[in-house]
């Protein structure tokens, strides 16, 4: 592949996750709002949004496999479109089952279709091994650009339009990056002509969940999930409970987006030069000391946006390595499935994040026990990690 085609592969994939990942977290800004013109309550909205955590990592492994199937680019052109629709038809939802419809189903299932697992197995099919490293890292990075640039842009739209018409404007702006997936298109890689056979899919996956190494990234991007989709949905909920401007919770989700740039092109470059498991303890280890760190700090506008400019370096770094890993472990052929399935693990966590924020704030009016899980599940994701075996994992033979 020529320079220029991977520069144009990677700059497809990044602008796909950006304008996804940067939709679905501007979709934060718009709780208050349907929670006043719906008067469903912050829980059963939190409720949605939780689902649209769990569906979103559920879509993956099933998306995953029939890109590895069909090919890439169908797959990432419908969930762009679902993710188009569920935004527009989000102004109508004015019931928990329409709410759960439209964002928990819609826009998470599109999402997913068109999410890290499609998005890093085309760039591991489609770039040479030399530049996949750094190439995670710029796709990890252009979801972070998104989240940069389409947050405030929802909050202005907000307060310019109308937040109907703001989730229009989403809508249409995700519609916008449909021709892109055909950039991507194509399936993971087969055997040549005249090579052995290659491992059925059932074994490989039966292979992958008897393997420790597995399982442990597994455990430790559950916390990933929970930590990212607490603080993306309910940051905002926090900022108001400090008695903070609104746009300090749009600005400090918009910086976690710019300070995530500089870790993911960080991440990208270490994996280079040092083993991924200990990057992703040091990641979340410094997770944990940021959140401690926070809670003790007196909540003014310039420690949110310090607060959130920390957890950005380290907010998405735990993609690339991740992925890396997995196809460390079992090659490219079947790497959309069982990375989806690792991002299945990291939005369990993410449900569980999102929807028990709204039942803690709901129960005692703070969130101080969500950011104590927080740093004990950070924790314990940095040590889960060390016993890792980075190495490729044998594949079991298949016979004649």
């Amino acid at each position: 592949m020529t320079r220029r085609n991977v520069v144009l592969v990677l700059a497809a994939a990044a602008a796909i996750f950006g304008l996804t990942l940067g939709i679905r977290t501007a979709l934060a800004l718009f709780i208050s709002t349907i929670n006043t013109q719906t008067g469903l309550g912050l829980v059963a909205i939190s409720f949605a949004f939780a689902v649209s955590q769990l569906t979103w990592g559920i879509a993956q492994p099933f998306a995953g496999a029939i890109a590895d199937r069909y090919g890439a680019g169908r797959v990432l052109g419908a969930g762009i479109l679902m993710v188009a629709a569920g935004t527009a038809l989000t102004t109508v939802a004015g019931t928990t089952g329409a709410l759960v419809f439209t964002i928990g189903v819609l826009i998470a299932v599109g999402a997913g279709a068109a999410g890290p697992s499609i998005l890093l197995s085309a760039v591991q099919r489609l770039v040479p091994p030399e530049k996949r490293g750094i190439g995670a890292g710029m796709v990890t990075a252009g979801g972070s650009f998104g989240q940069f640039a389409i947050v405030p842009l929802a909050q202005g739209l907000i307060g310019w339009t109308g937040w109907m018409s703001a989730l229009f404007w989403l809508g249409g702006l995700a519609a916008a990056a449909l021709p892109l997936a055909w950039l991507l298109r194509g399936t993971s890689e087969a055997p040549a002509a005249g090579a052995a056979p290659q491992e059925p899919f059932g074994k490989a996956l039966k292979r992958a969940f008897g393997d420790s190494n597995y399982m442990l990234l597994n455990a430790g991007f559950f916390t990933c999930g929970f930590h990212v989709a607490f603080i993306s949905t309910h940051l905002p909920g926090v900022v108001d409970a400090c008695q903070l401007p609104a746009s300090v919770g749009a600005w400090s989700l918009a910086v976690i987006g710019l300070g995530n740039m500089v870790g993911s092109f960080a991440i990208g470059w270490s994996m280079n030069r040092w083993r991924s498991k200990s990057l992703l303890a040091l990641v979340y280890a410094t997770r944990a000391v940021a959140v401690a760190v926070f809670l003790v700090a007196p909540k003014t506008e310039l420690t949110f946006l310090v607060f959130a400019a920390v957890l950005g370096v380290s907010w998405l770094s735990t993609v690339p390595p991740t992925a890396g890993l997995v196809a460390k472990f079992y090659g490219s052929r079947y790497m959309a499935t069982l990375f989806g399935v690792v991002m299945l693990s990291h939005q369990i966590g993410g449900f569980l994040g999102a929807y028990l924020g709204g039942l803690a704030f709901a129960a005692t009016g703070s969130y101080d026990w969500m950011w104590y899980a927080d740093i004990a599940l950070a924790l314990g994701a940095a040590v889960v990690h060390l016993p890792i075996r980075e190495k490729p994992v044998r594949p079991v033979a298949v016979p004649a």
